[in-house]
């Protein structure tokens, strides 16, 4: 696949993320749940695989942070559910496999991950689970969204092709 291509899509990724970080997200206690970044992480772990994939999230979170508009939780969550989304698929080239890194890399590994940086870079009183529920229903909108979307764009078989010679 040509590194060209795939840095363009990335970049249209990580536009589409930042363009509509203001728009749509959830204030959920100090936290900016943002289901469009779970649904741009399983279309780029699938798409475009896991290094392309951990490089759309962290530039968006990075842009989001810079606008204003996303915590610094966006990092750790984002990030490993990419991540994991993306793994997953490799080793098993199943869809639902990389609905559930997704869910379960952000909603529970990234969700746990906050927890230090709550408390130690902000001083603030956390619980260790208390990111997991807010996580795990973002995570489970947005790549249910990119689960039934990719169902429906990788039928077609141009992408499809694109999607196999990518991985």
């Amino acid at each position: 696949m040509n590194k060209t291509l795939k840095l363009t899509m990335t970049a249209m990724f990580v536009a589409i993320g930042t363009l509509t970080s203001h728009l749509i997200y959830i204030p959920i206690g100090f936290t900016k749940v943002f289901p469009i970044q779970h649904f741009l992480n399983v279309l780029s772990a699938v798409l475009l695989g896991p290094y392309y994939a951990v490089l759309q999230a962290f530039t968006v979170s990075l842009l989001r942070n810079m606008m204003g508009t996303g915590s610094i939780f966006a990092f750790p969550g984002s990030m490993i559910g990419a991540l994991l989304a993306a793994c997953l698929f490799m080793k098993t080239k199943k869809l639902s496999f990389a609905f559930a890194g997704e869910v379960v890399g952000t909603g529970i590994l990234g969700g746990l991950a906050c927890y230090p940086i709550a408390v130690l870079l902000l001083g603030q009183n956390a619980a260790l689970f208390g990111f997991v529920p807010a996580f795990m229903i973002s995570s489970f909108a947005g790549s249910l969204f990119g689960f039934i979307m990719l169902s429906v764009m990788l039928k077609n078989p141009a992408i499809r092709s694109f999607q196999q010679r990518n991985l």
